[in-house]
């Protein structure tokens, strides 16, 4: 039998100051380890499937005498069960590592899922609504959870203390957390059912958004008053009255008539080209354009180098806030957007023109699949004697009675 090492005690291990391999006893071939530079660390040599091997424990005297030796035998105990625990710990380091690379919190998947999908805005606005949205509502109370560990009851306490009060920011911050939590699952970062999921999940916790808030429609001028607003507006300076005109005459988004480029514009054949980059919808639509739209383009400024229409004062594009401003100066509870409304109650209290010819010019999205597959014209000619109907609307005089006053700026 091989030579029993004596035990050493703690005061005779901290002795040892010489290079090389010293048996320390208490554990089989427990020893430490003493290099030329003086560093001491303690090993566990040992036969491991017939082969022998040796077994860092660490330094000391960071590892004291006891804890080396208590380490030893709990590798001793690992190798008599059969198991090479040098092969264990490179596996455990192996699952450790995965873990942490699939450990991603709600805020880093945010992150990334904008990073991935940044095209699809329509805006650098409506991404930043994303953005915000889940930065001021769901990161404070989810932000640093990992998603594999979010679950109903965390999504609840995001949007349940807005659900009553603020429904649509409620609804859109669910949606959002629902998307990040999908492309999370796609990307192996979270596994099961999506807990932010409305149908046949949260619909059943949570009241109907309809049920607890009311759709608060834009407010629109009346369709008996627009003539009287439009002859109003046109005795108000500015660019910003001009692009409104514009915008109630073609029945357009503001974002695409502050947006409108001569490059797009052919007078000639009273038509505007809005391509698909700067649609609600990513499809291009062609604007057809009445006399009184035409002359009013004939009658803006060009400025050299400067391709937009309707320019601010350091030649760029409009704020969103500039046509919404022309309606405050002139007294008028409504929003430029609510023209598109009153264009489709004109359309359809006061004309024959099918409902879909309305909704073409509003570039609306067909919601029926099928329906789209077969209308693939836009169209055009129709949707011209529209808008010159449209326009000419505009500039009818009000019948006595119906006058409703405006005041210009």
């Amino acid at each position: 039998m091989p030579k029993k090492a004596v035990e050493l005690g703690a005061l005779q291990v901290g002795r040892l100051k010489e290079p090389g391999r010293y048996a320390v006893g208490g554990v089989a071939g427990l020893q430490l380890l003493i290099s030329d530079t003086g560093a001491r660390s303690w090993v566990l040599r040992t036969m491991v499937g017939g082969k022998r091997k040796d077994m860092g424990l660490g330094g000391f005297p960071d590892v004291t005498l006891a804890g080396a030796r208590e380490a030893a035998r709990r590798l001793r105990g690992q190798v008599a069960d059969g198991v090479d625990p040098v092969a264990k710990r490179r596996d455990d380091r192996a699952r450790l590592a995965a873990d942490r690379a699939q450990a991603k919190n709600f805020s880093q998947c945010s992150a990334a899922f904008f990073e991935d999908k940044s095209e699809e805005w329509r805006s650098d606005k409506h991404r930043q609504q994303w953005v915000n949205s889940l930065k001021n509502h769901a990161d404070p109370i989810i932000g640093e959870l990992y998603v594999r560990d979010i679950t109903l009851t965390h999504v609840l306490d995001v949007v349940k203390p807005l659900w009553r009060d603020k429904t649509e920011t409620a609804t859109r911050v669910r949606g959002r957390i629902e998307a990040v939590l999908d492309w999370a699952t796609v990307r192996g970062y979270r596994t099961g059912e999506n807990p932010a999921r409305w149908k046949g999940h949260l619909e059943q916790l949570l009241p109907k958004p309809g049920k607890v808030s009311k759709v608060k429609h834009f407010a629109a001028v009346d369709v008996d008053a627009v003539s009287g607003f439009t002859s109003a507006l046109r005795q108000v300076g500015g660019m910003g009255a001009r692009a409104l005109e514009f915008a109630i005459l073609t029945a357009a988004r503001s974002g695409e008539v502050r947006g409108a480029l001569w490059s797009e514009i052919d007078l000639q054949a009273a038509q505007w080209v809005i391509p698909a980059e700067r649609m609600k919808g990513k499809k291009e639509h062609r604007v057809p354009l009445s006399t009184q739209a035409v002359k009013l383009l004939e009658a803006l400024p060009r400025f050299d180098k400067v391709d937009l229409v309707f320019p601010g004062t350091k030649n760029q594009m409009l704020s969103d806030m500039t046509l919404s401003a022309v309606m405050r100066r002139m007294k008028v509870d409504a929003v430029p957007h609510g023209f598109r409304s009153t264009f489709r109650d004109w359309a359809a209290e006061r004309t024959n023109f099918p409902r879909d010819l309305a909704e073409m010019a509003l570039a609306h999205v067909i919601e029926s699949k099928v329906e789209a597959a077969y209308r693939r014209g836009d169209m055009l000619a129709k949707r011209l004697k529209m808008m010159q109907a449209w326009a000419d609307y505009c500039d009818t005089i009000p019948k006595a009675g119906n006058v409703v006053p405006f005041k210009a700026a």
